[in-house]
């Protein structure tokens, strides 16, 4: 089973059926005790850094987060959901993010049309179990923050919007993606179903 994290931002029923038609059990549930029993964790968002971070610690779920991330079992964070997993972000802030992953999430610059809305293509920077038997393709980004990961070996992914763009991040059994996979045709939905597939049988892995 894999848990959707509903901590009252996001996109959660869009992404919960698209885990659904790919064949895995997919809950959308704020319940720490669902979330730690899962086999694998989607953090989805749209929204404010600030105030998603206001409702995941005022709800515990950011601990659960952290919880979970230490088990060893795959953490996907999508959009807002990736920025979350950086240090901190300077949108309406300074804010403080969960600190799982090195790094500063900023607001493009002046020169650049914000949002950064529509279909950009992938150009993957290293090898990852996520992208295994994938090809490069183009998927679907809305943001006007974009992360600065401290830790290049953190980068798996990159798009081109004036410059490199972080597309996907990863370290161990930790994921962020900045498009929505579920909205992004053929490539989104093999991305999704990889992480789907890494978390099977993942319950009890310890990191």
């Amino acid at each position: 089973m894999i848990a959707i994290i509903d901590y009252g931002m996001g996109n959660l029923h869009s992404v919960s059926k698209a885990v659904e038609r790919l064949g895995h059990e997919a809950v959308v549930t704020s319940s720490p005790e669902t979330i730690l029993r899962a086999e694998g964790a989607v953090l989805p968002g749209v929204g404010a850094f600030g105030d998603a971070m206001r409702n995941l610690r005022e709800s515990g779920l950011d601990e659960t987060v952290r919880r979970f991330h230490a088990s060893g079992r795959p953490l996907l964070g999508i959009c807002l959901g990736m920025q979350l997993l950086f240090s901190e972000s300077e949108e309406y802030g300074p804010h403080q993010g969960l600190g799982l992953l090195p790094g500063r999430v900023v607001r493009f610059p002046n020169d650049r049309k914000v949002p950064h809305m529509g279909w950009n293509e992938l150009r993957f920077v290293r090898s990852d179990p996520l992208l295994e038997g994938l090809k490069p393709g183009h998927v679907y980004f809305v943001h006007s923050y974009h992360a600065l990961p401290e830790e290049p070996g953190d980068l798996i992914a990159v798009t081109d919007y004036g410059g490199p763009v972080t597309a996907i991040v990863g370290r161990g059994n930790l994921y962020g993606m900045q498009f929505h996979p579920e909205k992004s045709g053929t490539l989104g939905m093999a991305l999704l179903e990889r992480f789907a597939e890494l978390t099977v049988g993942s319950y009890g892995r310890t990191s």
